[in-house]
């Protein structure tokens, strides 16, 4: 079915959040409670560089492990069946059932944006890409009702509405949002990053030693940027192979790349957005069926455990770090992709 929408003006201006830019860069990262660890990453008796440690691939993969390895990457589909359209933008909401919609924008406007509005009341607002590109978006509240709105800049923070869609969403998979690419965790089969994932994932017996792998390969591997932190512009998506060859990112990075290689070892993962201490940040959460969501610290057994914020496992004194995840208010999420 095709819907056709009008064009109306919003006469109010519409102001996006300005942290939005903040959580981009994590250049505080370490700033994570305040006053007591104000200094947490900057302080050189703290840092844990990356050089220091190294990383065995081949020893991992002496033995076969006796899970399946086997990238499992989902691929977004824009079946055209059910679809909000008209002379500037376009919403296929066909797979909404899958836990993800189509976007794109024809128009001329050179600043767009859109909001997904979801049955939490949480609004989730994107930068559309003005090129004509279909863009993936995760429905992240599961099911009910979404609101979803096309905005083009009028003038500063002002835009007017040019499409509007309001759908049912009803999930197959609760899981599915957390396994499917979406714009900000984009990966297909062919990436280097998933040929990793599959490689860090041999000689896994289990999801959590999956997890186990490739958090030990991103904290012994991947750098953290401080130049591109200082430097990074709002909007910015991560490229995750361009992260896994140049070795160093910042916390979106990390975050992306993670989220990526667990998804397509079939392991539901959210690539989580907001604050740790007092400052924006982004780090993951997975599902282990034996756990159901983990965050923090994943524990192993009674004397061992791993931590999986992978931005400050790269970069924190490990007794800092534990005992700052360990406080139950230290990780605050405002947004899950």
């Amino acid at each position: 079915m095709i819907f056709l929408h009008g064009r109306k003006k919003i006469h109010t201006p519409i102001i996006f959040a300005l942290s939005f830019m903040l959580i981009l860069g994590c250049s505080e990262a370490g700033s994570v409670t305040g006053d007591t660890t104000r200094s947490l990453i900057n302080n050189e008796d703290n840092i844990k560089a990356s050089s220091e440690s190294t990383f065995d691939l081949e020893a991992l993969n002496a033995v076969k492990g006796s899970r399946d390895n086997t990238p499992v990457v989902l691929v977004p589909e824009k079946s055209g069946e059910e679809v909000y359209e008209n002379d500037i933008a376009q919403i296929d909401t066909s797979n909404s059932g899958k836990g993800y919609i189509y976007a794109k924008y024809t128009g001329t406007n050179n600043k767009v944006k859109l909001q997904i509005t979801g049955p939490d009341q949480v609004i989730y607002t994107y930068n559309l890409s003005t090129g004509g590109l279909d863009e993936v978006f995760p429905l992240s509240a599961g099911d009910g009702s979404y609101l979803i709105n096309i905005y083009e800049n009028i003038s500063g923070n002002q835009y007017s509405l040019g499409l509007t869609a309001t759908i049912e969403a009803s999930l197959e998979d609760e899981f599915y949002p957390y396994l499917y690419p979406n714009q900000y965790v984009w990966f297909t089969k062919d990436m280097k990053a998933i040929a990793m994932g599959s490689d860090l994932a041999f000689s896994a017996n289990s999801d959590l030693d999956v997890i186990t792998n490739v958090y030990n390969f991103m904290i012994s591997t991947i750098s953290y940027d401080y130049e591109e932190a200082e430097t990074v512009q709002s909007g910015y998506i991560p490229d995750i192979d361009e992260v896994l060859t140049t070795q160093k990112g910042i916390c979106l990075d990390y975050a992306c790349l993670m989220s990526a290689m667990l998804r397509s070892q079939n392991i539901p993962t959210h690539m989580e957005i907001g604050y740790a201490g007092t400052e924006y940040h982004a780090w993951i959460s997975c599902y282990i069926d034996e756990k159901g969501w983990v965050n923090g610290i994943v524990q192993f057994d009674g004397t061992s455990w791993q931590l999986i914020d992978p931005t400050f496992g790269s970069t924190t004194a490990e007794d800092v770090l534990r005992s700052y995840i360990a406080e139950d208010d230290s990780y605050i999420v405002k947004y899950i992709y």
